[in-house]
Protein backbone atom coordinates (compact mmCIF):
# COMPACT_ATOMS: atom_id res chain seq x y z
CA UNK A 1 0.00 0.00 0.00
CA UNK A 2 1.15 3.26 -0.71
CA UNK A 3 1.97 6.52 1.35
CA UNK A 4 -1.39 7.77 -0.81
CA UNK A 5 -3.39 4.76 -0.18
CA UNK A 6 -3.09 4.87 3.18
CA UNK A 7 -3.80 8.29 3.71
CA UNK A 8 -6.77 8.09 1.58
CA UNK A 9 -8.22 5.10 3.35
CA UNK A 10 -7.77 6.60 6.84
CA UNK A 11 -9.67 10.08 5.71
CA UNK A 12 -12.47 7.90 4.02
CA UNK A 13 -12.45 5.52 6.97
CA UNK A 14 -12.29 8.20 9.78
CA UNK A 15 -15.74 7.68 11.57
CA UNK A 16 -17.18 9.69 14.45
CA UNK A 17 -17.40 6.92 17.68
CA UNK A 18 -20.06 7.98 20.24
CA UNK A 19 -19.82 4.62 22.08
CA UNK A 20 -16.66 3.32 24.26
CA UNK A 21 -15.58 0.43 26.16
CA UNK A 22 -14.48 1.99 29.20
CA UNK A 23 -11.17 0.76 28.70
CA UNK A 24 -8.80 3.74 29.75
CA UNK A 25 -6.78 5.71 27.52
CA UNK A 26 -2.99 5.57 27.85
CA UNK A 27 -1.64 9.35 28.74
CA UNK A 28 1.09 8.77 26.06
CA UNK A 29 -1.70 7.50 23.27
CA UNK A 30 -3.43 11.26 24.19
CA UNK A 31 0.32 12.97 23.74
CA UNK A 32 0.29 11.17 20.09
CA UNK A 33 -3.53 12.65 19.29
CA UNK A 34 -2.30 15.77 20.35
CA UNK A 35 0.82 16.02 18.33
CA UNK A 36 -0.88 15.12 15.40
CA UNK A 37 -3.15 18.33 16.31
CA UNK A 38 0.10 20.30 16.56
CA UNK A 39 1.00 19.95 13.17
CA UNK A 40 -1.89 21.47 11.72
CA UNK A 41 -1.70 24.38 8.96
CA UNK A 42 -2.19 27.84 10.33
CA UNK A 43 -1.96 31.21 8.79
CA UNK A 44 0.78 32.39 9.44
CA UNK A 45 2.42 29.98 11.31
CA UNK A 46 0.94 31.23 14.15
CA UNK A 47 -0.21 28.01 15.83
CA UNK A 48 -2.88 29.45 18.49
CA UNK A 49 -4.70 26.35 19.25
CA UNK A 50 -4.11 25.29 23.31
CA UNK A 51 -5.36 21.64 24.57
CA UNK A 52 -6.73 21.01 28.06
CA UNK A 53 -7.29 17.31 28.62
CA UNK A 54 -9.24 15.64 31.21
CA UNK A 55 -8.90 12.31 32.19
CA UNK A 56 -11.70 10.58 34.38
CA UNK A 57 -11.90 10.85 37.69
CA UNK A 58 -11.36 14.46 36.95
CA UNK A 59 -14.28 16.61 38.42
CA UNK A 60 -14.05 18.88 35.08
CA UNK A 61 -15.17 15.97 33.57
CA UNK A 62 -18.70 16.08 35.45
CA UNK A 63 -18.68 19.99 34.79
CA UNK A 64 -18.20 19.96 30.77
CA UNK A 65 -21.22 16.90 31.19
CA UNK A 66 -23.29 19.06 32.38
CA UNK A 67 -22.63 21.95 29.96
CA UNK A 68 -23.61 19.89 27.09
CA UNK A 69 -26.63 18.20 25.54
CA UNK A 70 -24.11 15.17 25.31
CA UNK A 71 -23.42 14.36 28.40
CA UNK A 72 -23.50 10.55 27.81
CA UNK A 73 -20.67 10.68 25.49
CA UNK A 74 -18.51 13.03 28.10
CA UNK A 75 -19.13 11.24 30.87
CA UNK A 76 -18.19 7.66 28.97
CA UNK A 77 -14.91 9.22 27.52
CA UNK A 78 -11.71 7.69 27.73
CA UNK A 79 -10.49 11.33 27.92
CA UNK A 80 -11.58 14.59 26.68
CA UNK A 81 -9.58 17.65 25.00
CA UNK A 82 -11.04 20.83 25.00
CA UNK A 83 -9.65 22.50 21.95
CA UNK A 84 -9.33 26.50 22.36
CA UNK A 85 -7.76 29.33 20.24
CA UNK A 86 -5.31 31.49 22.47
CA UNK A 87 -6.71 35.07 21.81
CA UNK A 88 -2.92 36.79 21.59
CA UNK A 89 -2.06 34.78 18.96
CA UNK A 90 -4.58 34.68 16.62
CA UNK A 91 -4.20 37.48 13.97
CA UNK A 92 -7.71 36.54 11.68
CA UNK A 93 -10.84 35.03 13.57
CA UNK A 94 -11.83 33.13 10.08
CA UNK A 95 -8.21 31.87 9.19
CA UNK A 96 -7.73 31.41 13.00
CA UNK A 97 -11.20 29.37 13.22
CA UNK A 98 -10.20 27.24 9.80
CA UNK A 99 -6.82 26.33 11.67
CA UNK A 100 -8.63 24.87 14.69
CA UNK A 101 -10.71 22.89 12.60
CA UNK A 102 -7.55 21.62 10.47
CA UNK A 103 -6.18 20.61 14.03
CA UNK A 104 -9.33 19.28 15.06
CA UNK A 105 -9.34 17.11 11.70
CA UNK A 106 -5.59 15.73 12.34
CA UNK A 107 -6.33 15.01 16.18
CA UNK A 108 -9.40 12.57 15.21
CA UNK A 109 -7.07 10.71 11.90
CA UNK A 110 -4.43 10.69 14.78
CA UNK A 111 -7.04 8.54 17.02
CA UNK A 112 -8.41 6.46 14.05
CA UNK A 113 -4.77 5.64 13.50
CA UNK A 114 -3.89 4.88 17.04
CA UNK A 115 -7.44 2.64 17.09
CA UNK A 116 -9.37 4.79 19.18
CA UNK A 117 -12.63 6.14 18.24
CA UNK A 118 -13.50 10.24 18.82
CA UNK A 119 -15.74 12.57 18.45
CA UNK A 120 -16.09 16.32 17.71
CA UNK A 121 -18.52 17.98 19.98
CA UNK A 122 -18.87 21.32 18.50
CA UNK A 123 -22.47 22.64 20.32
CA UNK A 124 -20.87 22.47 23.63
CA UNK A 125 -19.34 25.92 22.22
CA UNK A 126 -22.63 27.42 22.59
CA UNK A 127 -21.51 27.91 25.95
CA UNK A 128 -18.12 28.25 25.30
CA UNK A 129 -17.29 31.14 27.89
CA UNK A 130 -19.19 29.14 30.44
CA UNK A 131 -17.33 26.34 29.71
CA UNK A 132 -13.97 27.88 29.69
CA UNK A 133 -14.62 29.57 33.28
CA UNK A 134 -16.32 26.24 35.14
CA UNK A 135 -12.99 24.32 33.88
CA UNK A 136 -10.58 27.36 35.42
CA UNK A 137 -9.44 28.59 32.26
CA UNK A 138 -10.05 32.55 30.72
CA UNK A 139 -12.43 33.53 28.22
CA UNK A 140 -10.34 36.76 28.10
CA UNK A 141 -7.64 34.29 27.21
CA UNK A 142 -9.09 31.37 25.23
CA UNK A 143 -11.98 30.95 22.93
CA UNK A 144 -13.33 27.51 22.74
CA UNK A 145 -13.72 25.46 19.39
CA UNK A 146 -14.56 22.27 20.34
CA UNK A 147 -13.86 19.19 22.76
CA UNK A 148 -12.85 16.15 21.57
CA UNK A 149 -14.26 13.10 23.05
CA UNK A 150 -11.83 9.89 22.71
CA UNK A 151 -12.14 6.07 23.70
CA UNK A 152 -11.91 2.44 22.94
CA UNK A 153 -14.46 2.13 20.56
CA UNK A 154 -17.58 0.04 21.05
CA UNK A 155 -18.85 -0.30 18.27
CA UNK A 156 -17.85 1.51 14.83
CA UNK A 157 -19.61 5.01 13.92
CA UNK A 158 -21.70 5.47 10.61
CA UNK A 159 -22.26 7.81 8.13
CA UNK A 160 -22.94 8.28 4.82
CA UNK A 161 -21.53 10.88 2.36
CA UNK A 162 -23.20 12.82 -0.22
CA UNK A 163 -22.42 11.74 -3.50
CA UNK A 164 -18.96 14.19 -5.09
CA UNK A 165 -20.97 14.95 -8.37
CA UNK A 166 -23.87 16.27 -6.00
CA UNK A 167 -21.66 18.63 -4.34
CA UNK A 168 -19.82 20.35 -7.02
CA UNK A 169 -21.36 23.71 -8.51
CA UNK A 170 -20.64 22.53 -11.78
CA UNK A 171 -19.24 20.04 -13.28
CA UNK A 172 -15.60 19.55 -14.78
Amino acid sequence: MTQQDVILCAIRERRSVRHYTGEPVARETVRTILDAGRWAPSGLNNQPWRFLVVFPGDPRQEVLAGLTKYARIVREAGALIMVCLERQRMYNAMKDHQGAGACIQNMLLGAHAVGLGAVWLGEIVNRGDEVLTATGLSPERLELMAVVALGHPERAGGGDRIPLDDMLLEPF
